[in-house]
């Protein structure tokens, strides 16, 4: 069970440092969350243009925090 926790842990790290590399890299705005959209698309999540909105504020909270 703790090797389970250790996969979580460096999942859920892995997510936010990636989120974290896309929300700093130096690209407009509505490229970014355009590229977000399309990530998500092929990994199967469809999203709206408010749900990605609403995800990249969540992201971006989470940053600061």
């Amino acid at each position: 069970m703790k090797q389970l926790s250790i996969l979580y842990a460096f999942l859920g790290g892995a997510v936010v440092g990636c989120a974290t590399a896309l929300l700093f890299a130096p690209e407009k705005g509505s490229d970014l969350r355009a590229r977000i959209k399309d990530l998500l698309k092929k990994k199967g999540i469809d999203f709206s243009d408010d749900e990605v909105e609403r995800l990249v504020r969540q992201i971006s909270a989470q940053i600061e925090d």
